[in-house]
């Protein structure tokens, strides 16, 4: 990155204030969906209150007494203080300032290239947009800052640059408690090591202090056990969308196959060539990215810059001018503005002036029917049979009802999987499975088991006891009837 004159130290920041414009205001606008955060805000909660990392499996009925890891607890207690602490509104500022860092350390990678400040700020919204199915609120999300200041330092230290060296174990120290990514911080710093340009030896005791570190958490070297044995686990890679391939059915999933093409010709075509630690990291990355949706917002990150390099002899004589008029307060005042403009799209803050915002939460969180089933529980004996999602929430709104499955897909074998999935489906057995597992109440979603609403319309047995735009709930009919406490629909 150019040394420029104070003055006009501005106009990058300026520019570096319309990424975190567009970025923030994404990130405080999108809605909170179900998925893993429920379970996390509900076991930061339980760590908070008893002063330990749960080891046995409790949310469930099914799984009820097995041993269970919940590796990211540092995440859930983030999550459990931020919705004590501020709710909604604090919940979106986390995860909006975890992806301002994320980007912002993207960005700065993108200028030590020597890109211009308008080629950065480009790639590196590309970046966001490709990487935003990314950005659903779990513990993946504290992870993106530290990978980003990863990466800003492994490529200063490509340009002879060794100060901040020492930062990677500090990060890797965060990383390992918070989320299981941390091995990938592991293959950006060995790729490093292996190919890089510079002494490869002053890798080596960062490095080595990043494994020692790694070992500092509640089980020391047992988290890498668990996080490789994620890798081959068949409920996981079989039944959980993110672990697979990502394919062409959505605008951010063509742009980063668009980009991986393009990105060929520009590799071709620029006078720069990549040195053998950015073929690692292309190689590595892209395998990951093209083998799982998870992979793709750490190699889109990567794409940014490595396109800035390539880029750079290409554009810069077109782009990189010195501006014909510099007024730094001027620029500063702006840059402020485009900092702060969007806290006004916090939830909480944004339905004060937009009273058609949209909500905070998804659409498929059931929390009227959360709410109506929790005031009468004790009308409605369980065990409770719910949608995937459905089931995330329900372990935080309704503890009473331990559930039958949730989005915590290595808690469950491959066995109960199937049956979920047949149930879900209306398979022919769907009934003998229900008696077999001695289900009660359905808490189903319109838009997920339409088969199964179809076949529980024409069942003898079961009534629908709630219904809202939501969420549907059936139960188990005792003597052809509903329960009193039943507020059936009236069609």
């Amino acid at each position: 990155m150019p040394n420029l004159p104070a003055k006009e130290n501005s106009i990058p920041l300026l520019w570096l204030g319309v990424l975190l414009f567009f970025t923030l205001g994404a990130a405080f606008y999108q809605p909170i969906l179900p998925n893993d955060y429920w379970w996390y805000v509900r076991i930061g909660q339980e760590i908070m209150a008893q002063g330990a990392i749960p080891t046995v499996e409790t949310l469930s009925h099914t799984q009820a007494g097995q041993p269970v890891v919940y590796h990211s607890w540092l995440s859930a207690v983030l999550f459990w203080l931020a919705y004590d602490w501020g709710g909604f509104t604090a919940t979106a500022l986390l995860r909006g300032l975890a992806l301002a860092g994320f980007y912002t350390a993207v960005w700065l990678t993108c200028r030590q290239t020597g890109v211009s400040v308008q080629a950065a700020t480009l790639l590196t919204l590309l970046a966001a947009f490709a990487g935003s199915n990314n950005w659903v609120m779990r513990p993946q999300m504290f992870a993106y800052p530290l990978f980003g200041l990863s990466l800003l330092i492994l490529w200063r230290w490509g340009q002879g640059k060794q100060r901040g060296l020492w930062l990677l174990p500090l990060l890797m120290l965060a990383w390992v408690n918070l989320h299981g990514s941390f091995i990938i911080g592991f293959l950006l710093v060995g790729a490093a090591f292996v190919a890089g340009p510079g002494d490869r030896r002053t890798l080596l005791g960062p490095l080595a202090g990043m494994f020692l570190v790694s070992l500092i958490n509640p089980r020391g070297v047992g988290s890498w056990v668990y996080v490789l044995s994620l890798l081959t686990d068949v409920s996981s890679q079989q039944y959980s969308v993110e672990w697979l391939p990502p394919s062409n059915q959505t605008l951010t999933d063509n742009l980063f196959f668009g980009w991986l093409l393009l990105f060929g010709f520009l590799a071709a075509l620029s006078p720069r060539k990549m040195t053998p630690t950015q073929w690692l990291w292309f190689l590595g990355y892209g395998w990951l990215a093209l083998s799982g949706i998870r992979y793709v917002v750490w190699f889109v990150a990567l794409l940014a810059p490595l396109s800035a390099y390539l880029l750079t002899p290409l554009v810069n004589q077109y782009l990189d001018k010195p501006p014909q008029t510099i007024r730094p307060g001027f620029n500063s005042l702006i840059t402020a503005m485009l900092i702060l403009t969007p806290l006004l799209l916090l939830p909480g803050v944004r339905h004060s002036w937009w009273p058609e915002a949209a909500p905070a939460l998804s659409a498929n969180t059931p929390v009227a029917a959360a709410e109506w089933l929790a005031g009468h529980a004790a009308d409605l004996p369980g065990p409770l049979w719910a949608d995937l999602n459905f089931a995330s929430y329900q372990i935080f709104a309704l503890p009473q009802y331990p559930v039958w499955i949730d989005t915590r897909f290595e808690v469950y074998p491959p066995a109960q999987w199937q049956r979920y999935l047949r149930l879900a489906t209306a398979a022919p057995d769907w009934q003998n499975l229900l008696d077999e597992e001695g289900i009660n109440l359905l808490l189903l979603d319109p838009d997920n088991q339409p088969r199964l609403i179809e076949a529980l319309a024409q069942a003898d047995n079961w009534g629908r006891c709630y219904a809202d735009d939501i969420a549907l709930l059936y139960v188990r009919l005792v003597d052809g009837r509903l329960p009193p406490t039943c507020n059936p629909p009236t069609d």
